[in-house]
């Protein structure tokens, strides 16, 4: 009984770390890449987006996150609380890396095309 308990335990904390830690690993569906939805601890790992359009980040997960720029200056959504969205629109094309200030393994590009 006690064996089964330790093993249980173990993959349950297994389970919570690989959790916290994962980035999407797929592009967001090109069904509405402006529209980003942060579910299960994770961003999409690339959203591809057209420069000038407006792209919202769709906090579905039941924390708090933030959208930020990873220099930290291009764009910042701040505390993003459990349902809540965060819209950024850029002006210049280019490749935008950014993360979770909360949580280090979230992390996503936006790719802006002219």
């Amino acid at each position: 009984m006690k064996t089964k308990f330790l093993v249980l335990t173990a993959a349950v904390t297994i389970l919570f770390f690989a959790s916290c830690s994962k980035s999407g690993s797929s592009s967001q569906p090109a069904s509405n890449p402006n529209s980003i939805n942060i579910t299960g601890m994770s961003f999409p790992a690339t959203v591809t987006i057209k420069q000038g359009s407006t792209v919202t980040w769709h906090n579905k997960d039941g924390i708090a996150h933030t959208v930020t720029s990873d220099d930290a200056t291009t764009f910042d959504s701040g505390t993003l609380p459990a349902g809540s969205s965060f819209s950024y629109t850029p002006n210049t094309a280019g490749t935008y890396s950014y993360h979770c200030n909360f949580h280090s393994g979230m992390k996503g590009t936006l790719i802006v095309t002219p």
